[in-house]
């Protein structure tokens, strides 16, 4: 098996590559772009926004690979089907945002829907003895973490290497915790990890092109749904003593796009504007204006997240039980990096 998801990535990372290359040349030709192009955001909204096209396109490739080459007959599980509905949906969704600019109440309705169906199709949290308050925070997880990743979208590279570092997590996750997950979870991840990697090249500063919302809407419906079935439902517990370690871990591999959207929602908050309206004061904007290089903020961001994931798989599965000095250590490493970033937000002003 592991072979064949080798191949089938090296494959897919060439594709993804001539994918992109398409969908760029073809988007200049027909002046294909963001329907809202007067919105604020930190750089102008003219490239073209396909990247996501080619995400979609590797996930959905995987998925026939799995059906016809390597399905046995009762392994493709309910909670397979479910995540590839909600992440069709989720591309749907964003393509029809970025095209006409849709109502954020229609994005929202499509995110509740999704965290549905993934209820429905048994992915949800499972920490509490309540299954109808398990089923609440599922729903506001896949929907917090899909305008988290969304939000995260606003500086050239970023989403892209914290999705790639959060998803080698939650593959390192999956390869020790395969025997209970279905193998064709280990095809999407392979899909999207090849599309996201050959997209570096396109994305890094300056770049050339943007994945937009058809592809950070999907990235997010995916590292949402993966999450809940191997980070918070990633124990042989039911003890609720597990459930501080479950969060820890999930804190650290989502430790970026968390503080981002916190950072952003409580400064807007504070000067009574809307979260969810576009700006030029993310943290990765604040960094930019203190280093002057898109390039080093890019590099910062990597460093944190892949650090705080190495950290978030080390406790899940190196640690049977976490001493409560190290996970107090852990705990302040988190509020540490939420601090300063959050701190950069308020001493550092755009020229």
């Amino acid at each position: 098996m592991m072979v064949n998801i080798l191949l089938v990535f090296c494959v897919l990372l060439i594709a993804g590559f001539f994918s992109h290359s398409f969908f760029l040349n073809k988007s200049k030709k027909h002046n294909i772009k963001k329907a809202n192009v007067t919105g604020v955001r930190f750089k102008s909204q003219s490239k073209p926004i396909s990247g996501g096209i080619t995400f979609f396109i590797s996930f959905a490739i995987t998925s026939v690979i799995y059906l016809f080459f390597f399905y046995e007959n009762g392994t493709f599980e309910h909670q397979a089907l479910g995540i590839g509905i909600v992440i069709t949906l989720s591309f749907l969704m964003g393509l029809a945002d970025d095209i006409i600019d849709t109502s954020p109440y229609f994005k929202f309705f499509i995110q509740f829907l999704s965290g549905f169906i993934l209820v429905k199709s048994g992915v949800y949290i499972d920490i509490f003895s309540d299954l109808y308050l398990n089923y609440i925070i599922t729903v506001l997880w896949v929907v917090g973490i899909m305008n988290s990743i969304n939000m995260l979208d606003n500086m050239d590279a970023i989403t892209t290497l914290v999705i790639i570092t959060i998803l080698a997590g939650l593959g390192i996750n999956l390869y020790l915790f395969n025997e209970y997950i279905d193998p064709i979870i280990i095809f999407f991840v392979t899909g999207l990890l090849a599309a996201l990697i050959s997209f570096i090249y396109f994305n890094w500063p300056q770049a050339k092109m943007y994945m937009g919302d058809n592809g950070s809407q999907v990235l997010g419906s995916f590292v949402a749904s993966l999450s809940i079935i191997l980070l918070w439902n990633n124990t042989e517990s039911t003890c609720v003593c597990a459930i501080p370690k479950q969060a820890l871990a999930v804190v650290l591999a989502f430790l970026i796009p968390i503080t981002d959207t916190a950072t952003v929602t409580i400064n807007r908050l504070m000067k009574g504007k809307s979260p969810f309206v576009g700006g030029k004061d993310h943290t990765t904007h604040h960094l930019f204006y203190r280093f002057k290089s898109e390039k080093t903020v890019a590099l910062i961001y990597l460093f944190i997240s892949a650090f705080s994931v190495f950290l978030s798989v080390y406790i899940l599965n190196f640690t049977e039980k976490l001493g409560d000095v190290w996970t107090v250590v852990l705990w302040v490493y988190a509020a540490v990096v939420f601090l300063l970033l959050y701190i950069n937000t308020r001493i550092t002003k755009s020229n």
